[in-house]
């Protein structure tokens, strides 16, 4: 083989090489922002399922103009996204969800915090 034959071929080794490592990368960006939306989703379910617990009479089941006594249903407290868990006073929720993908740091998973009241939901705190 020629000098320029191997150039070409040490070339097209190292291009292949930075190419699967670029969609390496792409693809762990891409497995955690999918887990940050999982996550995402379903803590606004939660957050909704906790403001119609509270606008609810208790008659009906409901906490009568409180979130006291609500729970995350038992089913639903871990799913393939990841575990949640819910901290409940009378006029406020907040829903910790942690995923299964390890974050952009490299050290932990990602990690969502949302809070709820009578009228309004919001992410407080998105840990990548």
């Amino acid at each position: 083989m020629g000098q320029q034959q191997l150039l070409l071929i040490v070339l097209g080794v190292i291009i292949v090489g930075i190419t699967v490592l670029v969609g390496i990368s792409q693809f762990k960006a891409n497995a955690v922002q999918n887990n940050r939306d999982g996550l995402l989703s379903e803590m606004m379910a939660f957050a909704t399922l906790a403001q119609e617990y509270y606008k609810k009479p208790s008659e009906l089941g409901g906490g009568n103009r409180s979130f006291t006594g609500f729970v995350i249903p038992t089913n639903l407290q871990r799913t393939t996204n990841g575990r949640y868990s819910a901290t409940v006073r009378e006029q406020t929720i907040t829903i910790v969800g942690r995923g299964t993908e390890i974050g952009n740091n490299g050290r932990s998973v990602v990690r969502v915090t949302m809070v709820a009241n009578s009228n309004s939901i919001v992410s407080v705190r998105i840990n990548n």
